[in-house]
């Protein structure tokens, strides 16, 4: 009876933290559903069927008995389909769109919100809303950071703990009087030909950031501050004019805490209706195996002889023990775009199966996964990019069936780990549209960038800060503006592969594991072997012939 009464509470609070009720019928009988589950599982499961609760059409806060019994089917059934869920690559235009709600402090799928379903000629509003929602998912992430976080009524501050109030723009442009000690978050952007302005949605103001730059390795905390990225900047605001101080990133945090706060909602995509995160099955079975790896190459330039050979020596390396998967990240053709690459591709694709299919063990285990890259044939450089054309790829696909040309980025879900990928020269763009770069002696064309691992860290800590894979101006780095969403990493996934032209760096922050393989020919044949088990990368290079 005490059991009862204790997982009755349990249940009863949880309801309660997300407004709901149960109606004593509906209580009842997820008590008596849940007494046989463990003790150490049992928040878990109500988190569970809270999630499927809300999914389902509410019409109040009142939960029935229905809605409760429908909600635990569902969760039965995610459990049963949980063994089928190991590997799955997941496409751009696939990826699930959640919009944060102010009103509801939630994230709600699209369907349950205004906005019309994305189209790639979005209207000009979508590329407003684009903006907005950036800084909304850093606005509320901002606002539960310790630092921002209101202390309770009465209680009082630890010795060296200080708390601050964000402001809007509206709030400096509403005031007559010089304010002090301001913190606003924004977004820099140049609306003059050199004339910085910090951009929210309730207005903008105009930057002096004489101070800031002239003591630079005081007032700039780490990353990329880049024209188009959003910026906690703090500094006194008079006569029309945001004077500057110093400019920080909006802090980062754990997928875990974000998830803690969210529940289970599968904001990665995927079959599952439920974040992968949540399943004690997929964990389990991602640390039993552990022979699962992945090879993750970049600059595959299946049109040159000696990656070619290469990759006939790396196939015949691993047909003992073959790969659970190899990605391949273009460009797949060394040669600019031009009228014959078409024809070309197809001939080098038809050498790659013939390669694979003379090592039966990589042929029949081994899943091969393609991105297309920057200069492979497609709609020019807009992201999210499409696969390859089928006609292009339909006679590989056929020859080596565990092959999935995909999209430019994309998602693997991999048990209970969430992998994103994107092939695109991104520290080049970043370091060329800095406000402020990492170092004076900064020389892109030089490759200095290379000397430094700090400056690799800065540049993941720029795109974790800024929960998106791109935080460039469209101009530099044109996005489809109804599908920006799906370059979002926010909750921060356990890998981000960036197949970057620069140096190989494997770099860990925030719980993420951010890898760059490198370009494949450029780096002397260097390639990132990631294994999930036990969640390390391995740097590998194929030695000469």
């Amino acid at each position: 009876m005490d059991v009862g009464r204790k997982i009755k509470t349990k249940i009863s609070a949880a309801f309660k933290m997300r407004g709901l009720i149960l109606r004593p019928e509906a209580s009842r009988y997820l008590v008596e559903v849940l007494e046989s589950v463990s003790p150490s599982e049992l928040e878990d499961v109500i988190e569970r069927v809270l999630d499927s609760v809300e999914k389902q059409p509410l019409t109040s806060s009142m939960i029935e008995l229905s809605v409760a019994e429908s909600a635990v089917q569902d969760c039965t059934q995610s459990c049963d389909e949980a063994i089928d869920n190991i590997f799955n690559i997941i496409g751009a235009f696939d990826v699930p769109r959640y919009i944060y709600s102010v009103e509801r402090k939630k994230f709600v799928p699209i369907s349950m919100t205004t906005h019309s379903a994305p189209s790639l000629c979005g209207l000009a509003k979508v590329k407003a809303e684009l903006f907005k929602e950036r800084y909304t998912i850093l606005q509320q992430r901002t606002h539960r950071h310790e630092l921002f976080t209101p202390p309770a009524i009465g209680a009082a501050l630890e010795e060296g703990q200080n708390k601050f109030q964000l402001r809007t723009v509206e709030a400096l442009l509403g005031s007559t009087a010089k304010l002090g000690e301001v913190i606003v978050l924004g977004m820099i952007t140049q609306l003059k030909e050199g004339k910085f302005y910090l951009e929210d949605p309730s207005g903008t103001v105009q930057l002096d950031m004489s101070k800031a730059i002239s003591f630079e390795r005081l007032h700039f905390h780490n990353g990329l501050y880049t024209d188009s990225c959003f910026v906690l900047a703090e500094g006194w605001y008079e006569d029309s004019v945001f004077h500057v101080n110093g400019f920080g990133f909006p802090p980062t945090e754990p997928s875990s805490a974000t998830r803690a706060y969210y529940g289970n909602i599968n904001f990665f995509g995927g079959p599952s209706n439920t974040s992968v995160k949540a399943s004690s099955k997929l964990k389990q079975l991602e640390e039993e195996n552990e022979d699962a790896m992945f090879v993750i190459l970049s600059d595959v330039w299946l049109d040159s002889v000696e990656v070619m050979e290469k990759l006939n020596v790396m196939f015949s390396g691993y047909a003992a023990m073959p790969p659970t998967c190899f990605v391949f990240c273009g460009n797949f053709s060394s040669a600019p775009y031009g009228k014959t690459q078409i024809k070309s591709l197809k001939e080098s694709l038809k050498a790659l199966a013939d390669a694979i299919c003379s090592y039966p063990s990589i042929h029949s285990s081994s899943r091969f996964v393609f991105v297309p890259g920057p200069l492979d044939p497609g709609p020019g450089s807009i992201l999210p990019r499409p696969p390859l054309a089928d006609h292009v790829t339909e006679e590989f696909r056929q020859r080596v069936p565990f092959s999935v040309f995909t999209t430019n980025p994309c998602r693997i879900q991999y048990c209970s780990q969430e992998i994103v990928i994107i092939r695109e020269d991104l520290v080049n763009k970043m370091c060329r549209n800095c406000v402020r770069l990492p170092s004076k002696n900064l020389d892109i064309p030089n490759h200095s960038f290379h000397s430094n691992l700090n400056n690799f860290f800065q540049f993941v800590k720029t795109i974790l800060s800024q929960g998106h894979l791109v935080p460039l101006p469209l101009y530099v780095s044109p996005v489809f503006w109804a599908y920006d969403y799906t370059l979002r990493v926010y909750p921060v996934p356990d890998v981000i592969v960036f197949a970057d032209k620069y140096d190989p760096f494997s770099i860990n922050n925030t719980d993420c594991l951010c890898v760059n393989p490198g370009s494949f020919p450029r780096s002397g044949f260097s390639f990132k072997v990631y294994y999930p088990s036990n969640r390390t990368v391995e740097d590998s290079k194929l030695q000469g012939l």
